[in-house]
């Protein structure tokens, strides 16, 4: 008997917690730390965005070797390896004082999220139960995308009480006592590495001619520009909402919101999947992204009722990112080829790593103190149609097999 995900609720319940940690206390803090580094460290808005981008680059360049690392059995020693990495370079970053400094912690903390966060937990998930990983996956996910409704108000907190190096050196404990212990504890028995019975020569033809069909490079395409769509905005979300003359409670409320709706997206997903058409919910949702840009982009002419306009953002783009994640993790299977799914997701590693680098540092260098951000969104909306039509056109190349 193969062993299911429904066997073994507390291993997926703590691998969800050390994914709200993860998540919460690297990946939406950045966007808090944004105004203060800058303060002290004398940095420019394009300057300290690149950190971010930085630490998204190395995460996305060590994707392939973290993924056979696991392939190998090694899933205890990578995801305990990287909290510890994690946990390091946040007590470092709590004493830079130097540009060169605070890239460097980031460039360290890239290394550690490739070690820890969804995909290192998704490979762990799929390996462990290859039968009944997908309703495991959205489990996981559900925990995960509460990181910035519980740790951007409990940062914003400790920045407030403790300062902002302070603040960081608490994350860093949180790592070093929460996620690597529960790592290194509940990633025992890993199964054996894969043995690879099928010859380098044998694999390679067909994996080249789907490297170069029209489906896999649209669907790279779409998986490529979403994820750099929707890792521009969380390093800006803050400085974002602020230009739009929200209060300070609506500044932390809003990103918080987010975290909540992708759950609630997520939630819909896993009960209502199996009643809808899987490749129009496919097509459909991406589209929230691009409506929630739209709505965030005309907000400001709509005067006393903007915040509401703004929370329509939050509900659009917070739902819609939240299932996201779902539909760039099956996409490749839909609609190009489901035996040699690694190999072609790990193709996209570079491209991924790129494009997820470059897109907050250019929301930031777009940014202008007459215009704000309006430029890098419309840019970003833009973007992320290209996207959704790259998709679509995957679909209706796809559809014989179908």
């Amino acid at each position: 008997m193969h062993p299911t995900a429904r066997n073994a609720p507390h291993l997926i319940g703590w691998l969800s917690l050390a994914q709200l940690i993860g998540w919460g206390s690297v990946f939406y803090t950045f966007a808090l730390l944004l105004e203060p580094v800058e303060r002290e460290l004398g940095l420019s808005r394009a300057q300290s965005s690149l950190g971010f981008s930085l630490a998204l680059l190395v995460e996305g360049l060590l994707a392939y070797p973290v993924g056979r690392l696991i392939d190998r059995g090694h899933e205890r020693a990578v995801m305990t390896g990287g909290s510890l990495l994690v946990a390091l370079c946040l007590a470092l970053h709590s004493g830079i004082d130097s540009m060169a400094g605070f890239y460097a912690v980031w460039l360290g903390l890239g290394a550690g999220l490739a070690a820890t966060l969804y995909p290192p937990v998704f490979a762990v998930v799929i390996r462990r139960y290859p039968h009944d990983f997908r309703r495991a996956i959205i489990t996981i996910t559900f925990l995960g995308g509460l990181a910035s409704t519980v740790f951007i108000p409990l940062t914003a907190w400790l920045i407030q009480a403790l300062g902002w190096r302070h603040a960081l050196l608490v994350l860093a404990a949180l790592q070093l006592l929460v996620c690597a212990p529960l790592h290194a504890l509940v990633l025992r028995h890993a199964p054996a590495g894969q043995a690879h019975a099928t010859s380098q020569a044998t694999a390679s033809a067909p994996l080249k001619r789907h490297l170069l069909s029209a489906p896999f490079l649209l669907v790279g395409l779409f998986i490529v520009l979403l994820m750099a769509v929707t890792a521009a905005l969380p390093a800006h979300m803050v400085s974002l909402l602020r230009e739009n003359g929200l209060a300070e409670s609506w500044v932390i409320a809003i990103p918080a919101a987010i975290g909540v709706l992708q759950v609630l997206g997520r939630v819909l997903l896993y009960f209502f999947e199996q009643h809808m058409d899987l490749h129009l919910a496919n097509r459909l949702i991406p589209v929230l992204i691009s409506l929630g840009l739209l709505a965030l982009l005309v907000a400001p002419w709509f005067g006393r009722a903007q915040v509401a306009v703004v929370l329509l953002f939050v509900l659009l783009y917070g739902m819609g990112n939240g299932m996201l994640t779902i539909v760039k993790g099956t996409a490749v299977a839909e609609y190009v080829d489901r035996t040699q799914v690694a190999s072609l997701n790990g193709a996209l590693g570079v491209p991924m790593a790129l494009g997820r680098a470059a897109a907050p540092w250019l929301l930031g260098l777009l940014w202008s103190p007459s215009g704000g951000y309006a430029s890098g969104l419309w840019l970003m909306l833009g973007l992320s149609l290209v996207g959704v039509a790259a998709l679509a056109g995957a679909q209706r190349l796809a559809r014989p097999r179908h």
